[in-house]
């Protein structure tokens, strides 16, 4: 028994890392369409609380797909050469980059609707407040798009 377990256990906690990260990485994308699905010009004080959860558990899925990745290039898989030395590494990593700097409008703009629900259930948004939050999200799932084709690239090993 001992035997088996430490034969398998770089295994099994290599397969639990690979699944954290799909894990945390399909929250990150879920979150963001479910910010866009929610996105209306008028917000109730319920869908802004909701949208306002919903962008919470987009940073803290960020963090986490950021940090079992790192964890994923330095102690497992490939070896962080394999990785490092990718090009497409490195553009999944700057996707991932510019879809969080993306997102930083959209979650202080949440934030700030908390203070407009003290005094009325429903707010309306300014035309181009909405218009540019929508443009955002739908930036950050286009981006997400190219990340996650930039991961089957980088896994594949291709090369420019």
């Amino acid at each position: 028994m001992v035997a088996f377990f430490c034969l398998f256990y770089p295994m099994l906690l290599s397969s639990l890392f690979a699944f954290l990260h799909f894990i945390f990485a399909f929250g990150v994308i879920s979150s963001i369409i479910y910010e866009k699905i929610l996105l209306k010009k008028q917000i109730s004080r319920q869908i802004g609380d909701r949208i306002r959860k919903v962008d919470g558990f987009y940073g803290l899925s960020a963090i986490l797909v950021l940090v079992i990745g790192f964890a994923r290039v330095l102690y497992f898989e490939k070896g962080s050469e394999f990785y490092f030395s990718n090009p497409f590494f490195h553009l999944k990593l700057g996707l991932f980059v510019v879809i969080g700097l993306l997102s930083i409008y959209p979650t202080i703009r949440f934030m700030k609707w908390k203070k407009l629900f003290v005094d009325q259930e429903t707010i309306a948004l300014p035309d181009k407040e909405f218009l540019l939050i929508r443009r955002i999200l739908n930036s950050e799932i286009a981006l997400s798009i190219l990340l996650l084709l930039s991961a089957s690239l980088m896994a594949k090993g291709l090369q420019l």
